[in-house]
């Protein structure tokens, strides 16, 4: 039996090209990428709004995003880069991949427990909750800076288990990258897979239990593993 959720945020909750196509265009345009390097370091194709597989801005921490960028920004500070970063993350209108009130109220009134654990920093990732209408349906909510390391560790996903008294086997992580899914294993965890990210599903089928088009299809697959 599946007792507990916990879901990555953008890619998963969130529309991944729609959602962070926005922000990557405001922080390029803040940097002054006049000729398209840090477009190209972050792996974002402005004309089609579209990132490459291996783009940094699908899995990577804020922090390390921050970094890879830094050494082409001379006279720029860590810490500015980051507050504008974080900032603008916090700005960037989020659109969600479905009725996510509808679909994770539906989870919850089953008795489900639902996390969520991203590589954003946890207060844009609890503004993108509350601006979706959906944060008080969250038991844990946990960024790349909240104390518990970023995926695909598997920290934040075993700080779940611990705050709610789970067992790791009856928890599943959803997510859309390989991250999502390696920190599932790593925590003991089922691994679903949805395909509202960049990874398609030959990325991603190796490493999942299942792959879903999108996040309403869990109940489903729930009460498939209820029934075998």
């Amino acid at each position: 039996m599946i007792e507990a959720l916990i879901f990555d945020k953008d890619g998963t909750l969130f529309d991944f090209r729609l959602s962070w196509g926005a922000w990557t265009r405001a922080l390029l345009a803040e940097l002054g990428d006049s000729d398209g390097l840090l477009a190209r370091v972050l792996g974002y194709d402005g004309a089609r709004n579209d990132f490459a597989p291996d783009s940094p801005v699908i899995a990577m921490t804020t922090p390390e995003i921050a970094d890879i960028l830094l050494p082409h920004l001379p006279g720029m500070a860590l810490d500015t880069l980051l507050a504008r970063m974080n900032q603008l993350a916090a700005d960037a209108p989020m659109v969600p991949a479905v009725d996510l009130p509808a679909v994770l109220g539906a989870l919850k009134a089953r008795g489900l427990k639902l996390g969520l654990a991203t590589n954003d920093t946890e207060v844009p990732a609890r503004r993108h909750l509350a601006g979706a209408g959906v944060l008080e349906l969250f038991d844990f909510v946990v960024g790349c800076d909240s104390g518990y390391g970023g995926k695909p560790a598997p920290g934040q996903l075993l700080g779940f288990v611990a705050h709610c008294g789970l067992t790791p086997a009856r928890v599943a992580m959803v997510g859309d990258s390989l991250h999502d899914l390696d920190a599932g294993r790593a925590a003991g965890m089922k691994a679903v897979a949805v395909l509202t990210g960049i990874a398609t599903r030959g990325d991603l089928a190796p490493h999942a239990d299942v792959v879903l088009a999108n996040i309403s299809g869990l109940a489903e697959w729930i009460d498939g593993l209820a029934a075998a």
